[in-house]
């Protein structure tokens, strides 16, 4: 029977909530340990000055890249402390970067999560990139309250029962890039220190 024909109860179903609507972890007990590796992105739009202090290291708290980065590591490491129905795992890996993109304006952040283990990393790869794009805003509020953390999303993820998948090409996130200044719901968005 093709699962399109099957009654709606036999379609798939959210696993993180059982048949009477409750939430609760999945039982990986059964599922054999297997090499798993992911990849997420977001992005942290910002002005142009505000990306040349990054890249400069001229904030008033620091250097915005390696904090970043190395907060990114520590969030993704509590992803199970921080979301309610994750597993904790032991991580093989977990890498961090902060890549400042002039042309497009924003700081580009990519992490990457690995484990040996019944259960993926995606989760951790997603939390480490949100940590870490936290952590520009809060590094960089004091200069531009305007910044916008864009397009989290999950790029790839190998291993497990389900395989690999990758984010099709050029599959970004739905809806428009704006700058800061530009019009939104009639509002103008100001720089500090405009008008």
């Amino acid at each position: 029977m093709d699962r399109s024909d099957a009654p709606r109860a036999e379609r798939r179903r959210l696993s993180h909530v059982d048949r009477r609507g409750r939430p609760r972890m999945v039982d990986v007990s059964a599922k054999p340990p297997t090499a798993r590796r992911a990849v997420a992105e977001a992005e942290v739009a910002v002005s142009p000055e505000t990306l040349s202090l990054v890249i400069d290291g001229g904030g008033e708290k620091g250097d915005v890249l390696t904090v970043a980065e190395l907060a990114g590591v520590m969030g993704g490491k509590r992803t199970a402390e921080l979301i309610p129905l994750c597993h904790p795992l032991s991580l093989t890996d977990l890498v961090v970067q902060v890549t400042p993109d002039r042309a497009a304006g924003v700081l580009r952040i990519r992490a990457e999560a690995a484990t040996t283990g019944p259960t993926g990393v995606e989760m951790e790869a997603m939390t480490a990139a949100s940590v870490a794009a936290l952590t520009v805003y809060d590094m960089v509020k004091g200069v531009e309250r305007g910044v916008e953390i864009r397009s989290l999303r999950l790029v790839s993820k190998t291993g497990g029962r389900s395989g690999e998948w990758h984010r099709p090409a050029g599959d970004e996130a739905p809806g428009p890039r704006r700058k800061p200044g530009e019009r939104m719901a009639g509002r103008v968005r100001k720089r500090k220190g405009a008008g």
